[in-house]
């Protein structure tokens, strides 16, 4: 069930990064701005923050099963409608399949620490939470390789539209492929519950669970508001950071589009590496708060750095900064997610991840527009320096969170 879920998250965090990490190609092919093709990948972000709610409420009523069936269909329809932009005066049509791909976002997004609680037992919980999001980092890292590699940087738009009529077949295949495995294989829940935590929320009846109430409670919830914020801060300059990058690395080192891409690939896999360690690490040692800080500080260090290091020249340094800064941005993602869990339990996981993502979201969109506004103007480092700004106001936020670990109490 983990892998599955996985592989349609790969799928869809694929076609988000799609067209990001060959900027330039699209902005040829479909004639548009820059600015344009920015908003292909924002549109996730702008999609997800009215739908999450319902879709969340669906996840609690449902379970599992519908909303991966949801997600999984949705992203096999959007790959299927790309196929019909492949005219450059189609690009309308691009901008509804990414649209669809969005509506299936909605559906992924909220899953990860569900599946984990449902499926896992206490000690492997955080460990199936890293891997859940790993699908998602992993389809980020291939989207920024294989565009590049898939589609050269050519004058000629029939070629264009053939190399990139390729790309989008690919994925409508998989994504197809992954809709039907969904439908044969994807089950509710295991036959036993797999903690204590989990078999109380079970047993529970389902009248006592109001949704809106769940959400009033989380927002006076004063520790799981501060890390609302403060992840929120934490992801939307990753999610800048994954948009602008292809503008930033081609501004620094024009020419070098296959390796803006690698570049890409470093910071998701070494973060990737960076989740599984601190998915781990949670299970091992349940020290949330202190692992959270000291990852929090780390991505800050980690920017600033990197910030300072873009302009000079060497790509290899580049490409061990962008690492570094990866390694602890990607691994913060998971433990958000289950220190949300702790605080915020016995209240539904989608719930808490969800109003997570909602906050990344929205940070998400102001850094991208902010960033990429204040590169054209003052140039990239200006613009680093404005997410470093408000890494360093999360850091300062994450040190006042109180460790009230809820879901540790209920398995003791």
């Amino acid at each position: 069930v983990l892998l599955l879920f996985s592989s349609y998250s790969l799928c869809n965090a694929f076609q988000w990064i799609q067209y990001g990490s060959i900027n330039n190609v699209f902005v040829r092919f479909y004639d548009v701005s820059a600015f344009a093709i920015d908003w292909l990948s924002m549109s996730y972000m702008l999609v997800y923050i009215p739908l999450l709610f319902p879709v969340a409420w669906l996840l609690d009523k449902r379970g599992l099963r519908l909303v991966a069936l949801a997600g999984s269909a949705l992203n096999a329809v959007g790959a299927w409608v790309k196929l019909g932009s492949m005219k450059p005066h189609l690009f309308p049509v691009t901008v509804l399949g990414q649209v669809i791909c969005a509506l299936a976002q909605v559906f992924i997004l909220g899953m990860p620490s569900r599946i984990a609680s449902v499926w896992f037992g206490s000690h492997e919980v955080s460990t199936a939470c890293s891997i859940a999001v790993f699908g998602n980092q992993l389809g980020i890292a291939v989207g920024f390789l294989v565009p590049p590699v898939l589609i050269p940087n050519v004058e000629d738009v029939e070629k264009l539209a053939y190399h990139i009529s390729i790309m989008f077949f690919m994925t409508a295949g998989v994504a197809s492929a992954l809709f039907i495995l969904v439908i044969l294989v994807f089950k509710e829940k295991p036959q036993n519950p797999p903690s204590r935590a989990q078999a109380l929320i079970q047993s529970r009846p389902t009248a006592e669970y109001s949704y809106v109430q769940s959400i009033l409670r989380l927002l006076h919830n004063a520790n799981f508001l501060l890390l609302m914020v403060t992840y929120g801060l934490n992801v939307g300059c990753f999610y800048a950071l994954s948009t602008l990058l292809h503008r930033m690395v081609i501004h620094h080192y024009p020419g070098e589009e296959v390796n803006a891409g690698r570049i890409g690939l470093t910071i998701i896999v070494s973060g990737t590496v960076g989740a599984l360690i601190s998915g781990i690490w949670l299970d091992r040692t349940k020290t949330y708060k202190q692992t959270t800080l000291v990852v929090y500080i780390m991505s800050l260090v980690g920017m600033i750095i990197y910030t300072f290091t873009l302009s000079l020249g060497h790509l290899w340094v580049v490409f061990v900064t962008a690492g570094t800064l990866g390694f602890f941005m990607t691994g913060y993602l998971p433990l958000g997610f289950e220190f949300a869990a702790e605080l915020t339990y016995p209240e539904s996981e989608g719930t808490s991840s969800g109003l997570l993502n909602v906050s990344a979201q929205i940070f998400g969109i102001v850094f991208t527009i902010g960033q990429g506004q204040i590169m054209d103007r003052f140039g990239t480092k200006a613009g680093n320096l404005f997410l470093c700004s408000f890494l360093f106001l999360g850091t300062v936020m994450t040190a006042f969170i109180k460790a009230d670990l809820r879901r540790q109490q209920a398995n003791l």
